[in-house]
C-alpha cells in the first residue's frame, strides 16, 4: 500500500500474526493483520488504514484477520448527522458541568491511578487490571500517529479520559477509562456524545468507534449511535439500529 502527502509517498507493509486468544469472544481463537512502515505513519496513510477496518492499539495498527470467524463489524458514527435521543441529552444536561481539555499524549499520575481504578472496577480478571505503568505507557501513551488526551473534569476532580486519534476526515476512538465508583453517572456514554459534538464543530464528518461484536455485551453498545455505518467488503454502508434507540439505559463503553 502505498499514499502520497504533499507530495510523496509512504509506504506500509502487512504481516499476520499467530493465532492467540480472543479478547471478546470466550473459546475463540483471534489473528490480527498489522501495517508496518519504516517511519511514523502520516495522517492521510492511518486515515486510509481505519478506512479500510484497521484500529491502533499503542505503536500497532492493525484490524482482525481471523481464520473461520467475521464477527469483528467496523463501525462509525456519521457525525453531521447525529442528533442525540432523548435519554442521551438527558445525561448531556445533567453533565453539562463538565470542563474538557484536550492535550497531547503525556505522562500524568493521575490519569494512570484513574486507568487504575477503572481496570480493576470494570475488568477484574482480565489481564489489563494487573497493568503496571509501562503496560498503561506503551498502550495509550506511546503512538505513531497524531494522537490526543481529551481530559474531563467535573468540579475539579477527574471524570473521564479519552484517547483519539486525528484522521483527515474525523477521528478514531481509541479508548476511553473512566471513573468507576459512579456507575450510574453514564461517564462513557457522554465521552462518545462529546466526541460527536466536537466533530460537528470542526466540521469532519465521522467518528470511527472500532468493532462491533453482536455477542459482546463490550461491544455492543456502540448500535444505540445513530446514523451508523459498517464497513462491509470495503464499503462503508448505512447500518440502521435494531433496537429501541430512546432506551432507559444506555450501556457505558467499556
Amino acid at each position: 500500500m502505498n499514499s502520497q502527502e504533499s507530495g510523496r509517498h509512504q509506504f506500509v507493509q502487512f504481516y499476520s500474526t499467530s493465532s492467540y486468544p480472543c479478547s471478546y469472544l470466550e473459546d475463540q481463537r483471534a489473528r490480527s493483520q498489522v501495517a508496518i512502515s519504516g517511519e511514523h505513519i502520516d495522517t492521510d496513510t492511518y486515515s486510509q488504514l481505519v478506512r479500510h477496518g484497521f484500529r491502533r492499539s499503542g505503536m500497532f495498527v492493525y484490524r482482525p484477520h481471523c481464520d473461520m470467524c467475521q464477527a469483528c463489524v467496523p463501525v462509525r458514527l456519521c457525525a453531521f448527522d447525529f442528533k442525540p435521543n432523548k435519554t442521551q441529552r438527558k445525561i448531556m444536561a445533567r453533565l453539562k458541568g463538565m470542563r474538557v481539555t484536550i492535550m497531547r499524549a503525556s505522562e500524568k499520575a493521575e490519569h494512570y491511578h484513574l486507568y487504575q481504578r477503572y481496570q480493576k472496577s470494570r475488568h477484574p480478571g482480565g489481564g489489563m487490571d494487573d497493568d503496571g505503568y509501562d503496560q498503561y505507557r506503551n498502550f495509550l501513551l506511546r503512538s505513531p500517529v497524531s494522537s490526543y488526551l481529551v481530559e474531563f473534569r467535573l468540579l475539579d476532580k477527574l471524570k473521564i479520559v479519552s484517547v483519539i486519534d486525528e484522521l483527515d476526515d474525523g477521528i478514531s476512538a481509541v479508548y476511553t477509562f473512566f471513573d468507576p465508583d459512579e456507575p450510574n453517572a453514564s461517564y462513557g456514554v457522554y465521552a462518545v456524545l462529546w466526541q460527536a459534538m466536537y466533530l460537528q464543530s470542526i466540521k469532519k464528518p465521522y467518528l470511527y468507534l472500532g468493532y462491533w461484536i453482536e455477542s459482546c455485551r463490550k461491544m455492543s453498545y456502540k448500535s444505540v449511535y445513530q446514523p451508523l455505518e459498517r464497513l462491509s467488503d470495503g464499503l462503508w454502508l448505512p447500518w440502521p439500529v435494531t433496537t429501541s434507540p430512546d432506551s432507559a439505559t444506555l450501556p457505558d463503553p467499556g
